[in-house]
């Protein structure tokens, strides 16, 4: 099965059932599950409601088709979405304006890894979703994604996708500067990040008009996460949530992403800017450090001039997650129910599948993993590339990493000090200094 174009038939029946199931069905919870608030006793007699979902990232999420089915089940839901081709930093900082406040968000909002840390000390501002059945659910998720949901046994939100690494490609580009173009030998060059820098070097060397990587800051996060996972199992903030700026993982990857800018591989892009995306159109860099959800956001940016240019190896190093989101609901929601009927329909093990299929996310969910519409799938977008066996085959082995309350905004900062050596503002051990700094002021 290729994820595009995209097969829906069987995903989209099996969805149909299931949101039957979902509306028919309680759980085993001690508590009895809440039922939808509805005017009438039967779905068709339902009051009309209007349920709100808010999402980020340049393609969004991927349900278009599952809210078309939802409503077709539910005819007396309209969902309304909002926020996609919002980054998640400009995202973030809106829905923590509106929780705080009370108003504003929707009544299904997206969660990104980096930020539902944050709202652990917020909890009164959100639907337990275990009051409506959602602690049946914990088997359909990976164990961590699970926990990462549930603080304190309050479920908070049902996970999504995650973040399985690879990267990405550009096949016309490593042909014109002598690389291997095949993804197998692509691999091959860099099964460590010093080799991967050597390939870059060579890259340069071959004078193409096109940089080895887009920025600086994606490899330092992906090397960051991926360090963090196989060795102290946190980045910014230790496992009791205390500061901790001296982790050695976060030097050890700072030092290779300076030595990458040092050696000329970076276009010094911000990522998701609009001169990030006019980089995937003119073909400005050659590779990107790749979680799955990257491969929608390239497909997009790029364009359908691109499709078949590029291509998916495995990612230098060993393993990591970068990225991966929750469903949550709001407090403030006039629709409890009704918002965690649907937060549990799309987070579903079939709904995981239609979001693979429809954008390329990994499923959280061991079932929708195992399954071969996953598990077989290619990615016409990427030159056929086998992305269920790249991205999947190592799902189950995923590291954790523990993020902290402030993760995003001290990451920012770091991000915010690589670019400073990228455009020759700082001497990398000033901007080390600054993002140090930065960080502790945040706290």
């Amino acid at each position: 099965m290729s994820v595009r174009p995209i097969r829906r038939s069987k995903t989209l029946a099996m969805l149909g059932a299931t949101a039957v199931l979902i509306a028919a069905c309680g759980g085993d919870d001690d508590t009895e599950p809440a039922e939808p608030e509805t005017e009438a006793g039967d779905n068709g007699d339902a009051e009309p409601i209007t349920l709100v979902v808010d999402v980020f990232g340049e393609q969004g999420f991927g349900y278009e088709a599952l809210y078309e089915e939802y409503m077709e089940q539910n005819p007396h839901v309209t969902i309304e979405e909002r926020g996609a081709g919002l980054g998640v930093g400009d995202y973030n900082d809106r829905l923590v304006q509106q929780i705080t406040a009370g108003s504003g968000a929707g009544d299904v909002v997206a969660l990104e890894e980096g930020t539902i840390v944050q709202f652990y000390a917020q909890l009164d501002k959100f639907v337990d979703l275990a009051e409506y059945g959602a602690g049946d659910l914990q088997d359909n998720f990976l164990p961590w994604k699970w926990e990462q949901g549930t603080p304190g046994g309050f479920i908070l939100g049902l996970g999504t996708d995650v973040g399985s690494m690879a990267m990405c490609y550009r096949r016309d580009l490593f042909e014109e500067a002598g690389l291997p173009t095949d993804r197998d030998e692509v691999s091959a060059m860099w099964p460590t990040w010093d080799e991967y820098i050597d390939v870059g070097g060579e890259f340069v060397d071959a004078d193409v008009d096109a940089e080895f990587l887009d920025a600086a800051t994606n490899v330092y996060n992906t090397m960051l996460m991926q360090i963090a996972g196989n060795n102290s199992g946190y980045t910014y903030y230790d496992t009791e949530n205390n500061l901790d700026l001296d982790n050695p993982d976060i030097k050890a990857a700072w030092d290779m992403t300076i030595e990458m800018i040092e050696n000329d591989l970076s276009a010094g892009l911000n990522s998701f800017s609009d001169e990030w995306n006019a980089g995937f159109q003119g073909a400005s860099f050659a590779t990107i450090a790749c979680p799955a959800w990257m491969t929608g956001v390239i497909a997009g940016a790029a364009g359908d001039e691109a499709e078949g240019l590029w291509d998916v190896a495995d990612a230098p190093g060993d393993g990591g997650n970068w990225g991966g989101s929750f469903l949550a609901v709001p407090a403030e929601t006039e629709h409890p129910a009704e918002a965690a009927e649907l937060a549990k329909f799309l987070t579903t093990p079939e709904a995981h599948i239609e979001a693979f299929e429809a954008l390329g996310n990994l499923p959280s969910s061991p079932q929708a993993l195992e399954d071969d519409a996953v598990l077989e799938s290619t990615n016409e977008y990427f030159n056929d590339a086998p992305t269920g066996e790249i991205f999947g085959s190592g799902a189950f082995d995923l590291k954790p990493v523990h993020l902290g309350p402030q993760n995003n905004a001290i990451r920012t900062a770091f991000e915010d000090a690589l670019r400073s050596v990228e455009q020759g503002e700082r001497s990398p051990d000033e901007a080390w200094q600054a993002a140090r700094d930065a960080a502790s002021g945040i706290g």
